[in-house]
């Protein structure tokens, strides 16, 4: 919870306003002496604290932007295919990430 805050450069005391609570139960919460609840957590979402990283030390996912039409047919033929065929391309992807950062240094 501490590096959420941190990470969006809030204060204990604005968190706690954000969440609704007090500044000791923030406090709490970041000591992990204290379970916050799911309106707690519904504020402080809203507020651009990454709650699946707070419950589970998982981030979310971010959400792939701008992806043209040509991405997006090469995503479905690459869920078309059989299990053991997207972990080949992913071999091959990688040999050539791999091979084009290597060029580059």
């Amino acid at each position: 919870m501490r590096e959420e805050r941190n990470r969006l450069g809030l204060k204990q005391e604005e968190l706690a306003q954000i969440g609704g609570v007090n500044r000791n139960t923030q406090g709490s919460y970041e000591k992990d002496e204290r379970r916050p609840d799911s309106a707690y957590l519904s504020a402080i979402a809203a507020a651009g604290i990454d709650v699946l990283y707070v419950i589970t030390g998982d981030r979310t996912p971010a959400p792939i932007e701008d992806i043209n039409a040509e991405e997006e047919s090469l995503l479905k033929q690459y869920r078309s295919i059989p299990a053991d065929d997207q972990k080949a391309i992913r071999r091959f992807l990688k040999a050539l990430a791999d091979d084009a950062a290597e060029s580059r240094n």
